[in-house]
This record gives structure tokens, sequence and C-alpha cells, in this order.
């Protein structure tokens, strides 16, 4: 194949660059060598071979020089940054669990869990649930073998699990002392299917104080998958680089592959780009293999930051000869439609297709979604037909996903077909999605209507059940209404959160309150347990750069910081948009995004150019 014959050198030489310089990162924005403008959208297939067509090959336009310089792999976590704006529309997606600002000041049993309950909360963070659910599934059988799994299905519960949740304390170590002293067993099936229980339940804290007390009493001999294990949750409860610091503490014998790629895909849960590239160098350090779950990490990543550079990772599965896996073709889909690419999208579905994998519903909705949104309306219908089959009844699990997507096209007599389906028996997802389809086609009393049902089938109800109704009255600037249900909340007991916070932070946004928001967040940072979303601080900081009101869009850009969030382009690209609008020179801006290694895109260096007018001068001090 020509892409590879061109490489100058083995491919796994090659590390991913995370400090590329100003200059050559500069040169790599305006470079011809680079797909730009039509060519963001990643370009269109084109045949190289007979034998069958690269997945690599969808992501080279037709139109780019041959000598596209992918053959360097520079996969710099700068060059290139965010090479259009709708990465930064996905914020809420996939990227707000970023270590806690707190989190290495906590005591290391200092753990609050979601909820008393185990259900999901409000710090789930997740808005693309879907995604981070498939990403934690692969995660999870990364960390566990065919043992564990064969002892989690025979037992949905077991013993261990319901003393260790019982306890209404911080520690369970006094639960997990008197077990033993009463003689019970600690087999590692009991282990297993409590530890299987309390992830399920989002538990992530009793399940890292569980692994802690059997290391420390020496009552499991740790095997890998026990040491991934705890990486994985330590990564989770009290941040990477407290994970980073035990991995230096397991024996050298078990430190092996699936170690790093559990810290890995934390890394990505974490949305650290920068820290995910670094170990992914290490594991090529240290010569594991590289998995095509490990590259499915890094796509995952540049999906969101910088889709110029999947095609690096596609080159090195093709050069290793890594098969891509319908979770791979699922995320090459996806930021094939957010770059509004609907042929290459077509292109990669037929490939995965070619591959002997048929998408799967989560993959119909993606595409459907992304017809809807680019305005192929009969494409989108046609998936949804498909997706529903010959009888919807027969295939429930699909309604979650018709719901909103029904609504996204309009189609409010589907809507209203597919609810009647569920609406005998609901079941929590679909009320959810109910609420959410309802929102969207502005019925906002079928909304309400939907989640009082919701609130009649259990006492305590997780936050973000709360936050879709909240969203819905953000969306149509409801602000009453919406500081009525935020009371109810609280009434109710429910655990207030990023999620909520989020919600709250938006609903004063859309009604123009723009300084209620800002408090709101200010109280939110606050918080001992979680840090606000990122979302949530660029929603308040783009309203002020709007104003053109520096001082306050310079203080939110300053709390960010303070809250733990790196710099990013958006983040840049907003400050610069204040100083415009507010006709004054932003003197020293280029420097102090160099000193973040931040480069700026063609839409960064036009704002530049607008705001250096505004520059004194010896001339423009001799007017005056």
């Amino acid at each position: 194949m020509w892409a590879l014959r061109r490489l100058p050198k083995p491919l796994k030489d090659t590390r991913i660059s995370i400090g590329a310089s100003y200059d050559a990162s500069a040169q790599l924005q305006t470079s011809r060598h680079f797909i730009e403008e039509t060519a963001t959208t990643l370009g269109s297939c084109q045949t190289i071979s007979d034998k069958g067509l690269s997945l690599l090959r969808f992501y080279l336009s037709k139109h780019a020089s041959s000598d596209f310089p992918i053959r360097s792999c520079g996969l710099s976590s700068q060059a290139g940054a965010e090479s259009s704006g709708e990465e930064d529309d996905l914020e809420d997606g996939f990227s707000e669990l970023e270590t806690p600002a707190n989190a290495e000041t906590k005591g290391d049993h200092n753990f609050k869990d979601e909820t008393e309950d185990g259900l999901d909360s409000d710090e789930e963070l997740s808005g693309d649930v879907e995604e981070t659910t498939s990403n934690e599934l692969e995660l999870f059988e990364a960390v566990t073998d065919v043992h564990d799994k064969k002892a989690s299905s025979r037992r949905t519960t077991s013993e261990l699990f319901k003393a260790i949740i019982s306890t209404t304390g911080i520690s369970i170590f006094k639960v997990l002392d008197k077990w033993v002293e009463e003689g019970k067993s600690i087999s590692r099936d009991e282990v297993s299917a409590a530890n299987f229980n309390l992830r399920k339940r989002r538990m992530y804290g009793r399940a890292l104080q569980l692994f802690e007390w059997l290391e420390m009493k020496k009552q499991l001999d740790f095997v890998g998958r026990d040491y991934a294990s705890r990486v994985d949750l330590i990564a989770k409860v009290q941040g990477l680089q407290k994970a980073e610091d035990y991995i230096q503490t397991i024996p050298k014998s078990f430190r092996g592959e699936v170690i790093y790629r559990t810290l890995l895909a934390n890394c990505v849960i974490s949305n650290n780009l920068k820290k995910a590239e670094s170990v992914f160098n290490k594991m090529r350090d240290l010569e594991f293999p590289i998995t095509t779950f490990a590259c499915n990490q890094l796509l995952l990543l540049y999906k969101k930051h910088d889709k110029k550079k999947i095609a690096d990772v596609l080159l090195l599965m093709e050069k290793e000869d890594i098969k891509p896996s319908p979770f791979t073709y699922r995320i090459l889909i996806d930021a094939k439609g957010l770059c509004n690419d609907i042929a290459g999208m077509d292109q990669i579905v037929e490939t995965m297709k070619a591959e002997g994998f048929e998408p799967d519903i989560i993959t119909q909705s993606i595409l459907a979604k992304h017809y809807a949104s680019a305005g192929f309306t009969e494409k989108a219908e046609e998936v949804l037909k498909a997706l529903e089959g010959d009888d919807i009844k027969q295939n429930r699990w699909g309604c979650k996903f018709l719901l909103p997507l029904y609504a996204e096209l309009g189609k409010a007599d589907e809507v209203e077909r597919i609810w009647k389906v569920c609406e005998s028996k609901p079941r929590f997802e679909e009320y959810l999605a109910a609420v959410e389809a309802w929102g969207k086609l502005g019925q906002v009393e079928k909304s309400e209507a939907v989640f009082d049902r919701l609130l009649e089938t259990s006492k305590k109800l997780p936050a973000k059940h709360y936050t879709k109704m909240l969203k819905v009255y953000s969306d149509h600037k409801m602000l009453q209404k919406g500081k009525d249900l935020v009371k109810r909340m609280a009434d109710s007991g429910c655990q207030i959160g990023p999620l909520t916070w989020d919600a709250l932070v938006k609903l004063y946004v859309e009604a123009g309150e723009v300084e209620k928001a800002d408090t709101i967040l200010q109280k939110a940072c606050q918080s001992k347990e979680a840090k606000p979303m990122y979302t949530s601080f660029m929603a308040v900081m783009e309203q002020y750069a709007k104003r053109g009101d520096v001082h306050n869009t310079e203080k939110m850009f300053h709390r960010m910081r303070q809250a733990g969030y790196v710099a990013r382009l958006r983040q840049f690209q907003t400050l610069v948009e204040a100083y415009r609008n507010a006709k004054a020179p932003a003197y020293g801006i280029r420097e102090r995004m160099v000193a973040d290694n931040i480069f700026p895109n063609k839409s960064l260096a036009a704002q530049l150019a607008k705001v250096d007018v505004f520059r004194r001068t010896s001339v423009s001090d001799l007017l005056e």
C-alpha cells in the first residue's frame, strides 16, 4: 500500500508527540498538506486496492497532495487542535470527568458513593451515556477474566456485597473485619460478585476500599486483574496521578499491558489528552502489544479534540495489523457525522459491513442522528424503521433511542406512537427519553406529565432524572418552573451535583440572568465532593464575552484553571472574542497561548488579527 511504503522508519519506533514546537505546529496548521476547509470533513473515499478498502483511505481526501504528512505520525496534542467547532459542542458528552481539583488532598478513605441506594447519581457527569457505557464495558472486560464473569453471571448479588452496602459510615473496614471474625468466606467468587455489584451501581469508593482491605489484610492472592481493578478504581475515585503512583508499587511481574491499558482508558474518561498520549508512549516503550482497545481510546479522544489525527491512529492499526472492532467503526462513523461528511459516514458503514459487522442499535441511532442534523430526513427515517424492525413491541429495547430521534425530525405523531408502546409500563430510560422528546418538540406539558409519572415510581430518584426535566425548562427559558423543580429536588433529599449545577447555570443563562448563573457556579466551585462541568463555566464565560466584559471573562478563565481544567482552544477563542467586543487590545495573549501549548487555528488567527487593530501605537497616542 502506497501510504505504508512512504514511511521513513518502522512505525513501532514512532512516538506520539506531545511537545511540538510553536513554529512546527503553526506550519502544520497552514501547510497545504493538511486537509482544510472542505477537507475538515475528512474527505471522501478513494479506491486504491482491488483486495479491499483500507479504513485509512476514508480519512484521506482524494484532492489531498500525495505527500500528505501522515507518514510522520506526529500525533501532537497541540498541532491542529480542534480543527472545527463541532468538538466543543460535545464537551458535555464524554469529557467532564477530569481529575478533581481536590483529589490529591483527599484522605485515602474519604470516599462518598454516588447515592446511598447505589443508583446512578448526578456525579456520573456523562451526557453521552451510550458512548461512556460502551467504553466502560470495554474497560470492565479489560480488568476481569472469564472466571470473574462466570461468577458474576451466576450470582447477581452476594452476602458480602449486602454487608458492604449496609454500613452508612465512610469506611467499610470494620464491616470487613467483622466478616472475617465471624468466620465467613472471603473466596474469589464472593469478592468477584461483590465487586461486580458495587461497580454496577457505580459505588466505586466502596469497591476501592474492598480491594485496599483485601490487599492490606492479605485475604486474597492478587493477580494481574486484581491490580488492574484497583488501578481503575483509584483513578475514578482519587485521580490519575494517584493511580499512576500506585502502579509503581505493583510487583513487576504483574505490571503488564492490562495495567497500563486500564490507566489509558481512565485518561480518556478524564479527557486528559496529554496524559493519554504519555501512557500510550509508555506502553510502546515497554514493548507491550498495541491492542484494538488501546487504539480505540486514542480515537475517542481525537474524535473530540483533533480529528485530523484519527488518520494517524488508523495508519498505526494498519501497519501493526490491528483489526478494528465494532466500537472502532462506531467512533469513526460518529467522527464523520460530526464533520457533516455524510458520504464518508456511509462509506465507513459499507466497510464495516464488508468486514462482517452489522451496525448495532447504538450505531444505528448515531447514524440517524447525523442524518437528521444534516437534513437527510429520508435516510434518517429509513434507519429508524430498520431500528424498529417488524414489530416495535418485540423490539422494545429500541424505544429509548427512537423517541428522541423522531423528535429530532419533528415527528410528533411518531413520538406519540412509540410512547404508546411504552406507556402501560415504561422503563426508567423510556421515561427520560420521552421527557427529552416532548421537550424537543416544544410540548412542555407532555414532558411534565411523563416526568410526574416518573416521580410516582420511586420515593427517591437520582438527580440526573430531574436534570432531564430541568434541561427542558432551560431550553424553553422557563426560569420559574426550573427554580421550582430544583426546590423539589432539595425537598426530596436528592444529591445536587455537577449535572444539576450545569442545568441550573444554563437555565439562568438562557433567561438572561448571567450574574445569577455566575453566583451558582461560584457556590458549586466550593463543593469538596465534585467540581462543576466544563460546559457550566463556558456557558457563563461566553455570555460575558458577548457583552465585551473582559474582566469577568478573564475571571471565568482563571476559575476554570483553579478548578483543574487545562486550557483549551475554545477558552482562548472566547477570551479573544471578549476583547474584540470590548474593542480592547489583548496584550500578551499569544504568549499566554504558547505557555499553555495552545496554537491558533484559522478561526482564532482571524480573531487575533481583529483585536490587533486596537493596540496602542505612538501614532495613536499623538492623535488622541
